[in-house]
């Protein structure tokens, strides 16, 4: 059975450290892209901040990078961040007094759809998408 692997028309993507360093560069690199494509950023850059903080600091293996895909055609953008942990996958935590690890729930408010992919191991990718059409395109 062939499965069609969507087209993007738009496509940014880059290579970064696993530090915090990195995770803020993976914000403001996409926030620059998607302001050039004419796209609506400030709820998909706080998914990508949050996404490139979790790699940086979940995902983070000595000497492995991670990668952010930011993709779009006519109807939807998505956000893939890729890191090396692929037998760590996320899960939002509830709502309770915790100072931190609410971050996928953010991801959950914001975006219209969110998942998580293994591989290529040892590798997983977790991804946002918003609907453009609800933005006014």
């Amino acid at each position: 059975m062939n499965q069609e692997i969507p087209a993007y028309k738009l496509q940014f993507r880059v290579q970064l450290s696993a530090t915090r360093r990195g995770a803020r560069l993976a914000r403001l690199l996409a926030t620059e892209e998607l302001r050039a494509w004419g796209l609506p950023f400030e709820a998909p850059a706080q998914v990508i901040a949050e996404l490139a903080a979790n790699a940086a600091t979940h995902g983070c293996v000595p000497g492995r990078d991670f990668r952010l895909a930011v993709l779009s055609d006519a109807d939807t953008l998505r956000i893939e961040v890729t890191d090396a942990q692929g037998g760590r996958l996320p899960a939002p935590r509830g709502r309770g007094v915790r100072e931190s690890g609410h971050g996928l729930v953010l991801v959950e408010a914001l975006a219209d759809r969110w998942g998580v992919c293994r591989g290529p191991f040892p590798c997983k990718t977790v991804w946002a998408e918003f609907d453009l059409p609800m933005w006014g395109r």
